[in-house]
């Protein structure tokens, strides 16, 4: 079993990241292990997802959108967490570099997508604010006919879409 994320970085509300970690709790404890998180390790609902896969017994595979990725981080505790966390990774696919960092982390959102049987998606059902937001990769998922659980982190709703 192969399960994705998809989600912000940053909430409005920063305790509901409380509620986002409980229910990435929920869903992995219904899962036989093994089974893998696939994620890019973005701060926020990524590495939020790759701690609670770690703590559940499963194993990440990384997918990085380019080389020189870790500078995209502010040094100390965020980059010191991408590091831990890719180092953590049974599996870091480092994807070429595309035109622009937007284009590059959409293709790793997809990469992420076409590997997985189900997509969890931390997201608050607003458009994406650039290419390659959470949106992008929903719409996607949902065009690869992907299951995906929508956890809604201003609702605190969990939906799965079609």
């Amino acid at each position: 079993m192969k399960i994705g994320i998809t989600g912000h970085q940053k909430l409005e509300n920063p305790n509901n990241w409380n509620w986002v970690k409980l229910e990435f709790n929920k869903i992995l404890a219904q899962y036989p292990k093994p089974f893998t998180g696939v994620t890019s390790l973005a701060i926020g609902a990524d590495q939020l997802f790759a701690e609670a896969v770690l703590e559940h017994g499963g194993s990440l595979t990384a997918i990085i959108p380019f080389n020189g990725y870790e500078f995209k981080f502010s040094e100390g505790d965020d980059r010191q967490k991408y590091h831990y966390l890719l180092d953590k990774s049974t599996i870091v696919n480092i994807l070429p570099r595309m035109t622009s960092d937007e284009e590059s982390y959409f293709e790793a959102g997809k990469t992420v997508v076409d590997m997985i049987d189900f997509l969890v998606a931390v997201w608050d059902g607003k458009s994406s604010r650039g290419l390659g937001g959470t949106a992008d990769i929903v719409k996607y998922a949902q065009q690869s006919h992907k299951k995906i659980v929508h956890l809604n982190p201003i609702l605190c709703t969990v939906v799965q879409l079609d």
